[in-house]
């Protein structure tokens, strides 16, 4: 499956208003907002777990990532609530399930091969640090190739990043606008390389979910043979 799988194009999703797709363990859907693969794929994906759902024990070959929007998240390590941050690198191992229900933001796929960095931070408890005009942040990784951090736009803030390998956004809470599409809550912007951000924030101001750098090579699907 191929899916916003162009990544000189831009590509925006406003996953609130697709369907939910099964996956192959009942009580767990999804919503794709980019995809190169078929069940082993490099994906950006909404993953909502029913109360009592789980999926089955797996290894995360290619490392996962994902922010809690909704519910309790769970595995053996641990509950993860509305707000936390995980990193989950290549080569660890979880059996993840949900007692009350969770929807998550998780992207598979997208490490680098060799990051063998844990992280599990809970976003709500951190104070944001003001970056520049209208803008705060809260870090959550950064290396040689990405950045990730949540960011806080304040009401009506006008923000560009230029010069950037990629930028992409979910709205965590709040709203913005760019290119005339006016971006809610659940909704998901991807810009490809150099292609510069000009935005909006909207009357409430924007909570969201930014990675950045992470395109500078093109993607491609998982080489699950080598």
């Amino acid at each position: 499956m191929e899916l916003n799988a162009n990544f000189e194009d831009r590509a925006a999703v406003h996953s609130d208003q697709e369907p939910w797709v099964a996956s192959p363990m009942k009580g767990v859907d999804r919503r794709m907002l980019d995809r190169i693969g078929d069940e082993v794929a490099r994906a950006t994906t909404i993953v909502r777990y029913a109360p009592g759902s789980s999926f089955s024990a797996h290894t995360h070959t290619g490392g996962e990532e994902f922010l809690v929007l909704d519910g309790v998240f769970q595995d053996e390590h641990g509950d993860f609530p509305v707000g936390t941050y995980v990193r989950n690198p290549p080569t660890s191992a979880h059996t993840p399930s949900s007692a009350q229900g969770a929807t998550i933001f998780v992207k598979l796929w997208q490490f680098d091969m060799e990051d063998r960095h844990q992280i599990t931070i809970d976003t709500t408890a951190k104070t944001p640090s003001p970056v520049r005009g209208g803008v705060a942040q809260i870090p959550l990784f950064e290396d040689t190739q990405e950045r990730v951090r949540i960011e806080i736009w304040d009401a009506n803030a006008t923000v560009s990043e230029a010069g950037h390998n990629g930028f992409e956004v979910l709205v965590i809470a709040g709203s913005f606008t760019e290119g005339g599409e006016t971006f809610t809550r659940n909704s998901w912007l991807r810009l490809p390389p150099n292609a510069p951000l000009s935005a909006v924030a909207g009357a409430e101001g924007a909570r969201l979910w930014v990675k950045s750098g992470h395109l500078a090579k093109t993607p491609t699907a998982p080489n699950v043979g080598g």
